[in-house]
């Protein structure tokens, strides 16, 4: 039997017996938001619900609040309230799809300011894992169906050190629509552009091809409007993965550097110790001083070794902190991935020496999927155990 049939007879059991309730069992009957005035069971001297709190049951059709009154002075008078609110901050009218901005609703520089310029979020490309030299970012073009209109945007991205001054050295900026979509950039910077799960949503992307590795990068994006205007800022800091070193190399190159240590060193065993460590990169050299302190330790350290036959001038090579961790591992292997990434091009030329505010979202762009090629470093323990280490991202 269904459990609300054996509830109800249980409750007309109930209400037929002159005995006490049944031990053990409770009924309680009520509708969401309100105890029901049918329910006997709810009826308790002193313990009426005057006031029950209504409760949103379901929604099965969405209308705007304005089609809801009758009068249609009213309504339209009602709906242009709404739409000001919602789209011109309350101080303007819509136009078809755009703000007539108030008298009262401009900024100190004369620029009409009722329809505001949304902030939009920078953020790593999920689909993009960055490398040592590679990373993609992404943000959700910002552009409200009714209002302002976003004409570019403006990428800044620069290298942080300990050797910058982060507040002289600026970077590079790239627009956007001048730089990127018209072609002008370097080739180790390209654009894209790709749907959301709204086909009307547009998501723009930039993909840096050529950075250094294991370098600080800071990246910081804002949007440009048809009247000029800034957005606020969107940044994102992160280190690129670590240099790509040639284990079996660097295995050989240790090997190498022993047996020109090995017994008595002239000069010219130490010049071509002393070049061989010049010629191979930071990474490397970790590696070369990983491999020889494991097979030849006993004899004495690689760098007590070095300082030994070179001097400690030439013997003083050092690497960064930040991958000499993970190029300790007892492994290390090589393997180069290949991604899908969508280049976007504008058909349209715009036209040289003069400001030119257009709306970003009607210009004409050509995509073409094209393969990355991107070659990782894998970090493990033991042979066939490996595991990957992404980059440091920070997002303000």
């Amino acid at each position: 039997m269904p459990f609300i049939t054996y509830l109800s007879g249980l409750l007309t059991a109930q209400m037929l017996s002159d005995d006490q309730l049944i031990s053990g069992v409770e009924i309680r009957c009520e509708e969401k938001g309100r105890c029901p005035s049918t329910c006997h069971l709810c009826r308790r001297p002193g313990k009426e619900q005057l006031s029950p709190t209504p409760v949103l049951l379901e929604i099965n059709h969405v209308v705007p609040l304005y089609t809801l009154i009758q009068d249609n002075g009213t309504k339209e008078a009602f709906k242009s309230a709404l739409m000001s609110s919602y789209w011109c901050s309350g101080k303007g009218d819509v136009i078809d799809d755009w703000c007539r901005c108030d008298l009262s609703a401009f900024d100190a520089s004369g620029l009409p300011s009722c329809s505001p310029l949304p902030q939009p979020v920078l953020r790593l490309s999920p689909t993009v894992e960055p490398s040592s030299t590679v990373v993609s970012l992404e943000w959700v073009d910002v552009q409200p169906a009714i209002g302002t209109k976003v004409s570019d945007y403006i990428l800044q991205h620069k290298k942080v050190d300990e050797y910058t001054d982060t507040d002289l050295y600026t970077g590079e900026f790239l627009s956007f629509a001048d730089d990127l979509l018209s072609g002008l950039g370097t080739s180790c910077v390209a654009a894209g552009r790709s749907h959301g799960e709204v086909p009307e949503v547009s998501i723009y992307s930039v993909i840096f091809k050529c950075l250094e590795p294991d370098g600080l990068y800071k990246f910081t994006l804002y949007a440009v409007d048809t009247r000029g205007r800034h957005s606020e800022l969107s940044t994102v800091t992160l280190r690129t993965a670590c240099p790509l070193v040639d284990d079996n190399k660097a295995e050989e190159i240790a090997d190498k550097i022993y047996n020109l240590y090995n017994g008595y060193t002239s000069g010219k065993e130490q010049q071509t110790a002393y070049n061989t460590l010049m010629e191979v990169s930071a990474s490397m050299l970790f590696r070369v001083q990983h491999h020889y302190n494991s097979h030849y330790e006993k004899f004495g350290d690689f760098v007590w070794r070095s300082e030994d036959e070179l001097g400690p001038r030439k013997a003083h090579l050092t690497l960064r902190r930040h991958c000499s961790s993970l190029l300790r591992s007892a492994y290390i292997q090589s393997r180069v991935d290949t991604v899908p990434y969508l280049f976007c091009r504008s058909e349209e030329v715009r036209p040289a020496g003069m400001v030119w505010y257009s709306v970003l979202k009607d210009t004409k762009i050509t995509c073409e999927e094209k393969m990355v090629s991107m070659a990782r470093n894998t970090y493990g323990e033991s042979k066939g155990r490996y595991y990957l280490t992404l980059s440091n991202v920070s997002p303000f």
